[in-house]
């Protein structure tokens, strides 16, 4: 059974930073395409970035140059790095994994940023 879960969540200043991470369990990290979204409340769920397997990352024009996503086999575990935090990043965030045809995700980390 695959499973995805993220932590890091958290209340935080503008300006501020915050570290997500995704712990998966019944799949490999590594080996598939690792994404995050996140929503806010009465928004759509958007991208927030992607990393392949091999390691090529795409951000979202709002967040470049202040996310980045990184990823630690032996932990089999994703990190989302977020620098300069914004009142607008506040939003639940996702872990999403696609494998072959199937998506994974996780239930989500609330962050809060505080002007």
């Amino acid at each position: 059974q695959v499973r995805l879960v993220e932590s890091g969540g958290d209340l935080v200043q503008a300006g501020g930073s915050l570290r997500l991470s995704c712990s998966a369990s019944g799949i490999i990290l590594s080996s598939n395409l690792m994404g995050w979204f996140r929503q806010a409340p009465g928004k759509q769920r958007e991208s927030v970035g992607t990393r392949s397997s091999d390691g090529n990352t795409n951000y979202a024009d709002s967040v470049k140059g202040r996310f980045t996503i990184s990823r630690d086999n032996a932990k089999n575990t994703v990190y989302l790095q977020m620098n300069s935090l914004k009142p607008e990043d506040t939003a639940v965030y996702y872990c999403r994994a696609v494998f072959g045809s199937t998506i994974y995700w996780g239930q989500g980390t609330q962050v809060t940023v505080s002007s």
